[in-house]
Formats: C-alpha cells, sequence, structure tokens
C-alpha cells in the first residue's frame, strides 16, 4: 500500500495525524475502532461546513459548529444529540444521508468538550488551502491502514487507483460507475484526473462544468456506515452525483447501467447466507459475488455507436474469478464474447490486508457484437520475483511504472505491444488457447524466486474463511445442477 506520508503533503498528513490521535480520547470512551471515523465525520461535517464558502447553507443556525463550541459539560452533549437527530431529519437530502440514524458512540461528555475543542484548535487555514478533501481522504486512508480498524482489510491502495485511473483515462462529459462504491477513493480519483487536465473544470463550458459536479459520476454502497463516509467525501470534493445506498446484486442495482467507465474493486466472498443474487436480469446464477458483480459490470458498459467507443472498465477481482469451473467459465466466456478483454494485471501479495488474498485487474471494452469481442488477451505479471508488500515496503505508484509503459497511451488497449516470451512479464494468449483451457485466465509462467514467493499459508481465520465461501459456491451450484436436471 502507498505510504499516507507519501500521498499528501506534509501539511494536510501532519492535520491527519492529529486527528487521528483524538481517536485516543474514543478509545478511552470505550468507541470501537470500527465507529471512530464514523464519530469524527459528524463533527468533521459541521466544522467543515463552516470552513467552506456557504458550506452552512443548508445547516440551520441553532445547530452550527458554534453552537458545539460555545457548550460544555450536560448541556453541550445534550445539545450534540439532538443536533444529530434534527440533521437526520434535515429537508436537504444530502444532509440528511450523512446524518441518516446518527448516534454519538461516545458517553462522557468531558470528551466531547474535549474533541470539540481539539478540532477547533487545528490548523484550518492550512486544511482549506490544501483542501479540505485530501484532509478527509487521508483521515479514510488512515483508519484503513489501522488494521485493528477492520476497514483495510480489502482497501484498495490508492497507488493502485491511480494506475488504473491513468490507464483508463477518464475524460469530460463520460459517465463513471463504482458499484461497490465504498468511500467513493475510484471516483473521486477519477473526478481529481480530470479536474486536473482542465483547470479545475474551469476551461469546460458552464453545460459541462454543471455535468462533472452532478451527473458525472455515479455509484451504490450496501453498508450504511461506509455510504454515510463516501457522502462526506464526495460532498468535500464537490461531488454532487447519485450515490446511492442499496445492493448492487439486487433490484437495486438494474438502473445502474450506460456507463462510459467502469473503476471498482467489488467485495469479495459469497453473498450473505449462501444465497445468490435477486436479480432477475442475470443470465447466470451464482453465489459468487464477483462473479456477480462481473456480469453486473460488463452488461452496464455503453454499446458502442456512430460517434463514440463502447464503454470501458478496471476491475480489481480475485484470483478465483479467473479459474473457476462451471458457471465461472460460461460468465467469463460470456465477457469475453460481449467485450474485448484486452489486459489482465496480476497484482503483486501483500497489498491488501488479508494477506492470503491473491488478486487482479481486469481491462475490458464493450464490443459492439454479441460475440466474438475477444480476440488476443494480454497478461502481465507483476507478481512473481516481487517484493513482499506490507507497512515496510509500500506498494508505490513506482511499481506500476513499468506496466503501464507496457500497456501502452491508448486506454482500450489498442497501442502496439510487444511480447515479452516466457522470460518476460507481459505475453500474449490467443482467444483459441484460452478455449483450449476451458477459458481458464489464470496464466502464470515465470520462476518466482523472491523470499515471498513460497506460498506461505493464510491465517487459520482467513483458510477457513476461504474453504467455506468456496463449499457455500459448490453447495449453490450442485443445487442448481439438481435443479436443471429435475432431481
Amino acid at each position: 500500500m502507498a505510504s499516507l506520508s507519501n500521498a499528501l503533503s506534509k501539511t494536510t498528513f501532519d492535520i491527519v495525524q492529529k486527528l487521528w490521535n483524538l481517536c485516543n480520547i474514543l478509545r478511552d470512551d470505550g468507541v470501537q475502532y470500527s465507529a471512530y471515523v464514523t464519530e469524527l465525520t459528524y463533527l468533521l461535517f459541521l466544522k467543515m461546513a463552516e470552513e467552506t464558502p456557504k458550506g452552512n447553507t443548508h445547516i440551520p443556525a441553532e445547530y452550527r459548529w458554534p453552537t458545539l463550541a460555545e457548550k460544555d459539560g450536560k448541556p453541550l452533549f445534550e445539545h450534540y444529540r439532538k443536533l444529530l437527530l434534527e440533521l437526520g431529519n434535515s429537508k436537504n437530502t444530502r444532509v440528511a444521508a450523512i446524518f441518516n440514524n446518527a448516534q454519538t458512540s461516545l458517553r462522557q461528555p468531558r470528551h466531547l468538550h474535549t474533541l470539540v475543542s481539539a478540532i477547533d484548535g487545528l490548523d484550518w487555514y492550512s486544511a482549506r488551502q490544501e483542501g479540505l478533501g485530501d484532509l478527509y481522504e487521508g483521515l479514510l486512508q488512515k483508519n484503513a491502514e489501522e488494521s485493528k480498524s477492520g476497514a483495510g482489510q480489502y482497501f484498495t491502495p490508492r497507488s493502485l487507483i491511480d494506475s488504473m485511473v491513468r490507464l483508463m483515462q477518464p475524460e469530460p462529459g463520460e459517465v463513471i460507475h463504482d458499484p461497490a462504491a465504498g468511500t467513493l477513493g475510484f471516483l473521486v480519483a477519477a473526478d481529481h484526473y480530470i479536474k486536473e487536465k482542465t483547470d479545475q473544470l474551469f476551461e469546460l463550458s458552464p453545460e459541462l462544468q454543471e455535468f462533472q459536479k452532478k451527473q458525472a459520476f455515479y455509484g451504490m454502497e450496501l453498508v450504511p456506515s461506509t455510504h454515510r463516509l463516501a457522502l462526506m467525501n464526495a460532498l468535500l470534493h464537490d461531488i454532487h452525483s447519485d450515490i446511492f445506498l442499496g445492493d448492487t446484486l439486487s433490484e437495486d442495482g438494474k438502473s445502474l447501467t450506460n456507463a462510459d467507465l467502469v473503476l471498482t474493486n467489488p467485495p469479495f466472498g459469497t453473498k450473505k447466507g449462501g444465497g445468490t443474487p435477486t436479480r432477475d436480469d442475470f443470465t447466470f446464477d451464482t453465489a459468487n459475488k464477483q462473479l456477480a458483480f462481473l456480469q453486473h459490470i460488463y452488461r452496464s458498459l455503453r454499446l458502442p455507436s456512430t460517434n463514440k467507443p463502447g464503454g470501458r472498465a478496471a476491475v480489481v477481482l480475485p484470483d478465483n474469478v479467473l479459474f473457476e469451473d462451471n458457471t465461472g467459465a460460461k460468465i467469463r466466456r460470456d465477457l469475453m464474447d460481449k467485450c474485448n478483454l484486452h489486459t489482465i494485471l496480476r497484482l503483486p501479495t501483500g497489498i491488501f490486508y488479508a494477506q492470503g488474498v491473491k488478486t487482479n485487474v481486469l481491462f475490458f471494452q464493450r464490443h459492439k457484437e454479441e460475440t466474438g469481442g475477444t480476440k488476443n488477451v494480454w497478461v502481465y505479471d507483476m507478481r512473481s520475483n516481487m517484493p513482499k508488500f506490507g507497512k515496510r515496503t509500500p506498494l508505490t505508484e513506482q511499481h506500476f511504472a513499468d506496466f503501464e509503459k507496457a500497456y501502452g497511451k491508448k486506454p482500450n488497449g489498442t497501442s502496439k505491444r510487444i511480447d515479452q516470451g516466457d522470460t518476460g512479464r507481459f505475453r500474449k494468449f490467443t482467444r483459441k488457447e484460452i478455449a483450449d483451457r476451458n477459458e481458464n485466465l489464470d496464466f502464470s509462467w515465470l520462476r518466482d524466486e523472491s523470499s515471498s514467493s513460497s506460498d506461505e499459508l493464510p491465517e487459520p481465520d482467513e483458510l477457513a474463511t476461504a474453504i467455506l465461501e468456496r463449499l457455500q459456491t459448490a453447495s449453490y451450484e450442485i443445487k442448481a445442477l439438481q435443479k436443471e436436471l429435475g432431481a
């Protein structure tokens, strides 16, 4: 994972560190790691609104930041709880969504007063100059780096997100979608990329500026507490598009279509309870969430038109998506029929906190027909003979430099490429070679001689979870086969 200090300016990093140190106060009041950022979000929303021009417009005067800063003891505590309740019922939809069902985890009025005073005393002039959005993103990343919080289990490293965005080259006027939005890392990075290319949107027409702020990005997040953080992140980056609370693998997700670009890292594992997606528009039933998300993604891409190429996607997926038999093979075949699956990046191990998880990035573009989309698949092995990444050896943008050079300058994989052979990292495999392997895309050819290459067993709980997920998937597929056979 990219080091937080490398990703932020020194000023922002210092403020983030001070904010995170406030979590010691929360811990002293019995607040769990998982609730740290949520609790701070309530307070930071009010303080940041105070520090932003027109930020207080939608907050009633009696519930703005100064009303907290001027109180102490029990009156402060009672006012804060009432404030959370009232803002949760706000007429402003974004404010109401951020404070929906908000409750404080604090129990001691003195701890609340300490938090308010400490936040009030931060260098907000510098924070405004650096960007409040960067400050909040830094806090989210800091939370993810703390393994005790649980937030970092499948946190997508910022260096990986930025590499995917650079390769996909999002453009003004495009509709960009993340069906598993998390705290909005991918969409914020895409927004940042576009703003850098357009002088913070000032080079665009007023109509296109409005589109970028209100219609360019949309996503869906299943977990209410994470959705709250995503909304806050969007607000601080001046993104006012729809970020829905819902389950993409249910009927909620059927409206998430017609995307020019999908950037995402879907959650790993089977659907809760071992059930299947409740969508009735999926061709293939599966209990494997990644395979279900993959179906959603390639079906949601916009078809090519006379003046626009087909929608494109860059998606983080675990190894099992590349080799799982039966339904997995059918979904991969359907993907390669409907899309040009032009590139697979085999990612290093250790970049997610669940150390046993091996992942890849799939890059593909929607084909104009329903068949014949993929002719060749290029695979880049960034896993073999690589360092063991973690806190001591952070994953940085430099680690992606050779891959980005091999990928080429065109987002849809059409740049001239060189097959580096069985001793190089980048190789081409024909559609026939893949079909002869029962659509197995799990290509590995380099002898891994790195010190971290001895496939170390995951922790026992991780191993047990992985076995359980495979058993649940297998159990569902057996039942599906019995149904087909009328047994």
